[in-house]
């Protein structure tokens, strides 16, 4: 696995093939439990956006049904950054249909706190009410602060509160893998 900038990995949790293995089940749980014609995929930037368009290229292939996948920026929404103090540049959410009276799968790479959820939902509720939120995750590593599940999991991780999951997308960053590191990561 390259690194992407925590350092040396202490363990890999996952290389390529799991990755499409765990994202093609948790396809497969959506397949059986969701209305897909009624379904739109929302991906968190970074790394939650090509995960839903894998997770909605999977469902095309096995059920010849497109579902719309767009994405959403949360840096507004964040409840650990003072909005006036960021110095980034906030992009408008991307989200193909309207998600009022849909069903919202929320996609993320790794479910931690469960805050950037929590900005996310933020993020989707202020472009319409959607019939229902489910979320959807590659990582599922523990320590939240606030009551969020995943509906979706691909692994669940436990780990300390002094490590960090690292995971890589072909799309971002030349290759897919999941990684365990030592040291907490600098946001």
């Amino acid at each position: 696995m390259a690194n992407i900038g925590y350092g040396i990995p202490k363990a890999q949790l996952m290389a390529g093939d799991a990755m499409n293995r765990a994202l093609t089940r948790m396809a497969h749980e959506m397949m059986e439990q969701l209305d897909l014609k009624n379904m739109v995929f929302v991906g968190i930037r970074r790394r939650g956006v090509p995960l839903a368009q894998r997770l909605a290229a999977i469902i095309e292939k096995y059920e010849n049904i497109k579902c719309p996948v767009g994405e959403v920026d949360i840096a507004m929404y964040r409840d650990d950054r003072d909005p006036s103090e960021l110095k980034i540049k906030v992009q408008e959410q991307k989200l193909p249909v309207d998600v009022a009276g849909r069903t919202v799968v929320l996609v993320d790479d790794v479910l931690h706190t469960g805050r950037t959820v929590r900005a996310a939902m933020d993020a989707i509720l202020d472009q319409g009410r959607a019939e229902r939120i489910c979320l959807a995750v590659l990582i599922d590593r523990g320590h939240r602060e606030l009551p969020i599940r995943a509906d979706f999991v691909g692994k669940n991780v436990p780990t300390s509160s002094g490590e960090r999951i690292g995971v890589m997308m072909q799309e971002i960053d030349g290759g897919d893998g999941v990684a365990l590191y030592e040291g907490r990561m600098n946001r």
